[in-house]
C-alpha cells in the first residue's frame, strides 16, 4: 500500500507540474498579447480550489482530476465564433477574443505551451549535468566468443570513450549512440591500459528495430559484465518449489554463463515445463540446482523471481562543468525530440509494435521508480515526459496545438478564417482520436 500510494504521488506531482507549465505558456503568452483568459485550469472534473486573479478576469482552477488541464480564452471555442454569439459581446471583449486576433498572435499562443516543455526540458537536464548522477561505467566486462566486438578486437577491460567521434560518459549514452550505426560500421575510441586504441564494429542490420535491442549485447556481443541476483522469490513459485532464495547469484544456465537479465530471462522463457540446470553461488558456497520453469497463459516459462543486477566495475559519479551542463541541456532535449519524433514515425509505420505504446500506469511506475532513485533521476524522467509532450502537442491533430497551427496555416491560405462548423466536426474527430490512442495505451498498460 505504501508503495502504492508513493508511486500515485509521484505521479501526481510529475503531471501536475508538466501540464502547468504546458498551460502557463499559453497563459502567459495571451495575456502578455492582450487576449482575454477566462480560466485557467490544472486537472479535469470538480474544482477542489479555485480563486480569482487581482484583476477579477481569470478563474484559477485546481481540479480533481490531474490528468490535463487547459486554458480557457474568450472566442477560442467554435460554438463561440458564431455571427449571433459575437452579436453578444462588447466591442472592448470582440478586440480581445481570441477568433478576432491576427494570425501570428493565435500561433505565437499555440506555440507557447510546446515551447514551455521544451524549455522545462533543457533546464532540468542543465541540472542533471550539474548535480550529477551514478552512472554505469563504459568498461567491457565480457565479449561473446565470435562476435562482432571480438572479431574487431575488442578486449575485456576496454573502456570506450567515443563512439562515432561523440564522447560517451555511461553505458546508457554508449548504446544510445550504438543504435545509430546498426547497418553500418561505429567508430570506437577505446582506452586500454594508458593507450588509445581505434576499433571499428561493423553492425549488421537488424529485423528488429535498433530501439527494442541491446545492441551493444545483442548485435556487437559484448557487454559491462552484470552480477545477475535474485532480489525476491514469489511464494508458491516453481523458484521456491526447487529451492532458490533471496540473495542468490545466478552464475550459469545450462552451461552458459548468465551476465545479464535479459539472456537469463529468454532462456527461461524457451524452457517451460523443462528442466533447466543453474549454478547459483549463495554466499560462499556453489550450488548446482535443477529447476523446471512453470508455463505462463503464453505458454512461456516462468520461475517466479525479480531480479537485480549490478556491473562487475560498480558505478561512477559523473558531473559537468558550468559549460559543460548548459551544452548538455540543450543537445539533450534535441536528442529526446529526435529520438521521441522517430519512435512515433515508427509505430506509424509499425516498424515499432503498437504495444510498446503506454500510458497513465506506466507512467506512474517510472515516476514511483525514478522518485525512489533520487532527484536528479526524477528530473531525468521529468524531461524525458517533458519532451513528450512538447512533441505530442505539436502533431498535425485537431484539438492539440498542431492542429490549430494547421487550422491558421489554411486560414492564411485561404484569406478568410474557417467555418465554425468545420472546426467543430475536425475537432471532434481529434478528440476522439486522442481519446482511443488513451485508451489503448491504458490497455497496453492493463496487459503488461
Amino acid at each position: 500500500m505504501t508503495e502504492i500510494l508513493h508511486t500515485s504521488l509521484a505521479f501526481v506531482v510529475a503531471i501536475a507540474l508538466l501540464i502547468a507549465v504546458h498551460e502557463y505558456g499559453h497563459f502567459s503568452m495571451a495575456r502578455r498579447l492582450g487576449i482575454k483568459v477566462e480560466k485557467f485550469s490544472i486537472g479535469f472534473g470538480p474544482a477542489l480550489f479555485s480563486w480569482r486573479s487581482r484583476d477579477r478576469e481569470v478563474l484559477y482552477v485546481i481540479a480533481a482530476i490531474p490528468l490535463g488541464g487547459y486554458v480557457k480564452m474568450l472566442g477560442e471555442n467554435p460554438d463561440e465564433q458564431a455571427d449571433d454569439k459575437q452579436e453578444q459581446l462588447s466591442d472592448e471583449d470582440k478586440a480581445r477574443a481570441f477568433n478576432n486576433q491576427p494570425v501570428w498572435k493565435r500561433a505565437a499562443v499555440a506555440v507557447a505551451g510546446p515551447g514551455n516543455n521544451f524549455i522545462f526540458a533543457i533546464i532540468a537536464y542543465m541540472m542533471v549535468g550539474w548535480i550529477g548522477q551514478s552512472v554505469l561505467p563504459t568498461i567491457v566486462g565480457g565479449i561473446a566468443p565470435a562476435s562482432v566486438a571480438e572479431q574487431a578486437g575488442l578486449q575485456i577491460g576496454d573502456r570506450i570513450v567515443a563512439v562515432g567521434g561523440s564522447p560517451v560518459h555511461s553505458w546508457q549514452q554508449m548504446e544510445e549512440k550504438l543504435k545509430q550505426f546498426v547497418g553500418k560500421s561505429a567508430p570506437l575510441e577505446v582506452k586500454r591500459d594508458e593507450s588509445t586504441v581505434a576499433i571499428a564494429l561493423s553492425l549488421p542490420t537488424q529485423g528488429k528495430d535498433p530501439l527494442l535491442m541491446d545492441v551493444a549485447d545483442q548485435v556487437a556481443g559484448f557487454n559491462p559484465g552484470l552480477i545477475v541476483r535474485i532480489d525476491e522469490v514469489m511464494d508458491g513459485s516453481s523458484a521456491q518449489r526447487f529451492g532458490l532464495h533471496k540473495g542468490d547469484v545466478i552464475k550459469q544456465i545450462n552451461g552458459w554463463h548468465v551476465s545479464n537479465v535479459r539472456q537469463f530471462i529468454e532462456r527461461v522463457k524457451a524452457s517451460a515445463g523443462k528442466p533447466v540446470a543453474l549454478v547459483v553461488q549463495r554466499d560462499q558456497s556453489i550450488l548446482q540446482l535443477n529447476v523446471t520453469p512453470s508455463a505462463d497463459k503464453d505458454k512461456q516459462g516462468r520461475m517466479g523471481v525479480k531480479l537485480a543486477s549490478q556491473s562487475l566495475h560498480g558505478s561512477e559519479q559523473y558531473s559537468m562543468s558550468l559549460f559543460d551542463g548548459f551544452k548538455y541541456g540543450f543537445v539533450r532535449s534535441w536528442e529526446m525530440t529526435e529520438m521521441t519524433l522517430g519512435v512515433f514515425g515508427k509505430m506509424v509505420t509499425s516498424a515499432i509494435p503498437a504495444d510498446n505504446l503506454g500510458g497513465p500506469i506506466a507512467i506512474a511506475q517510472l515516476a514511483g521508480r525514478t522518485a525512489d532513485m533520487g532527484l536528479v533521476y526524477f528530473l531525468g524522467f521529468l524531461a524525458l515526459i517533458s519532451v513528450n509532450l512538447g512533441v505530442l502537442n505539436l502533431l498535425p491533430v485537431p484539438v492539440l496545438d498542431g492542429g490549430l497551427l494547421v487550422y491558421l496555416g489554411l486560414e492564411k491560405l485561404r484569406g478568410k478564417p474557417l467555418s465554425p462548423k468545420f472546426l467543430e466536426i475536425t475537432q471532434m474527430m481529434g478528440l476522439v482520436l486522442i481519446v482511443s490512442l488513451m485508451m489503448f495505451a491504458f490497455y497496453n498498460d492493463l496487459s503488461r
